[in-house]
């Protein structure tokens, strides 16, 4: 089953490399990185490069799609082209799904609408101008579209659609062979546990002229 993941110029690399690990090692699973043109995109931190595995124009349908977010998804939001193969792809396949603020790219393209929802919890209150009702949870599915909450939710939105495409049994080995048991040192990864100093400063980290 083809599983296409969209990268793009300062996307956040693990909102797509957290799912392609939990899907690439499944049998039976074609996990493609896709982008606007061929060759390599540049991750939000400058340094770090994604290599793309076929162009937008080379794929029409896929089983599924996963959209990431970052930085660069800001000038995309208004992006006809892009927002024209996502609706395309989006009419074949059997899970859509995003993590992050790729929620923000799915409801831009018309995806979200009457739909729960959830991205990056900084962007939580953008999600209604698309039509959706935003949720506080680190994954939601409504029909056949699944939301992510902020980049490390990524890994358990993969581990979610191995399940859709591929059994629960194959989702529950992937999960086991990627070792995703996570006991966060800190406690603070939700704005309902983490310091108000701590929120008010990542907030405005995340926003920055978002």
């Amino acid at each position: 089953m083809l599983v296409a993941i969209l990268i793009y110029e300062k996307l956040t690399a693990l909102d797509a490399v957290g799912p392609y690990e939990a899907l690439a090692h499944i049998p039976g699973a074609e996990v493609i990185m896709v982008a606007p043109r061929e060759g390599a995109v540049i991750a939000d931190t400058g340094n770090l490069a994604l290599v793309a595995g076929g162009t937008t124009a080379d794929i029409a349908a896929a089983d599924a799609l996963i959209v990431p977010g970052g930085e660069g998804k800001r000038p995309l939001l208004d992006d006809e082209r892009l927002l024209g193969w996502i609706r395309r792809v989006h009419e074949h396949t059997r899970v859509t799904a995003s993590v992050c603020t790729g929620a923000l790219l799915l409801g831009a393209a018309g995806l979200l609408e009457g739909k729960r929802a959830t991205t990056h919890w900084a962007y939580r209150d953008d999600l209604p101008k698309y039509g959706a009702t935003p949720v506080a949870e680190r994954v939601v599915r409504d029909g056949k579209v699944i939301t992510a909450a902020g980049v490390s939710a990524g890994i358990e939105l993969g581990l979610t659609v191995a399940a859709e495409l591929f059994g629960e049994d194959a989702a529950k080995a992937a999960e086991l062979g990627i070792e995703y048991d996570p006991k966060p040192p800190f406690g603070t990864g939700s704005p309902e546990r983490a310091p108000a100093e701590i929120v008010g400063a990542v907030r405005e980290l995340e926003r920055g002229g978002a």
